[in-house]
């Protein structure tokens, strides 16, 4: 049963990295792009990492998945505010420097 809903865990986690993927190449400027990429990255990730977890072999491994998930979470945000922020101003738009 656990080995079947780390699949389907596996398998949603990719179909949203799909998604941000098409996000980036489909939508117009970058904020847009970077705001659906982050979104459906986010949550990829999260998805393949609980799969991961629960088809891990020890506790200690499946709990590594989650952490690594989290580290990526606390650093994703931070980075996507200044990217967002040089590609508003290089854009013409946004607050001045």
């Amino acid at each position: 049963m656990l080995e079947a809903l780390g699949a389907a865990f596996l398998a949603g986690g990719t179909f949203f990295f799909a998604a941000g993927t098409v996000a980036l190449l489909r939508f117009p400027d970058t904020l847009t792009r970077l705001h659906a990429l982050t979104k459906a990255d986010n949550l990829g990730l999260g998805l393949i990492a609980l799969g991961l977890a629960l088809r891990a072999g020890s506790a200690g491994e499946g709990l590594l998945y989650l952490v690594t998930w989290l580290l990526v979470l606390l650093a994703g945000a931070p980075l996507a505010t200044l990217l967002g922020g040089i590609a508003s101003r290089s854009e013409g738009g946004g607050p001045p420097p």
